[in-house]
């Protein structure tokens, strides 16, 4: 029986170390293009929320806008209040003036968003009219600028997208200790 089992060995075939040492340097090269390629496009993917979240907060101002009767647009401070996202999202807790607009995202959050309001002079900004010393109402020229800072790949530069009142978008990177 022992001379059975050891000519029905002789006879399998197996790998040996070298095809075996092939096949795993092939996987390793695949590994080595697939993973980069595929930590881009999850960075893609996380920073649509930004462009996303940015679009719906400039559809809220601008009904903010339309239903307010002095015709402004109204500033909300950087949410959530934490400091910036890094790769890891945050519950979205407003600290000020995002559900006053309207704006509310689904879900935890990769990205701090706040929105700056400017007019065309201080003057005009804290009279809400433009002309009040002359007597002749004119709506102050108000704008509006919307920003997402997040630092997705956590190193030491945060992104920032911006949206304004014009529509232009923005994007730009800068070191995390300036962000604003």
């Amino acid at each position: 029986m022992l001379t059975r089992l050891r000519e029905s060995m002789k006879s399998e075939k197996g790998f040996t170390l070298i095809e075996l040492m092939i096949v795993v340097a092939i996987i390793g090269i695949l590994a080595a293009i697939a993973i980069p390629n595929f930590l881009s496009y999850q960075k893609k993917a996380k920073t649509s929320e930004a462009k996303t979240n940015l679009g719906a907060i400039r559809t809220c101002e601008e009904s903010y806008r339309a239903e307010t009767e002095n015709d402004v647009y109204l500033s909300c401070t950087a949410s959530p209040a934490a400091s910036v996202p890094d790769s890891n999202k945050v519950a979205w807790i407003d600290a000020g003036n995002f559900g006053t607009i309207g704006f509310a995202p689904s879900g935890n959050v990769y990205y701090q968003y706040a929105v700056q309001t400017f007019a065309a002079s201080q003057a005009a900004l804290a009279d809400g009219f433009a002309g009040a010393a002359t007597g002749v109402a004119v709506a102050p020229s108000l704008g509006f600028k919307a920003t997402a800072s997040g630092n997705l790949d956590a190193d030491a530069t945060t992104q920032i997208y911006g949206v304004t009142d014009a529509g232009s978008n923005v994007a730009r990177s800068t070191v995390a200790v300036d962000v604003y």
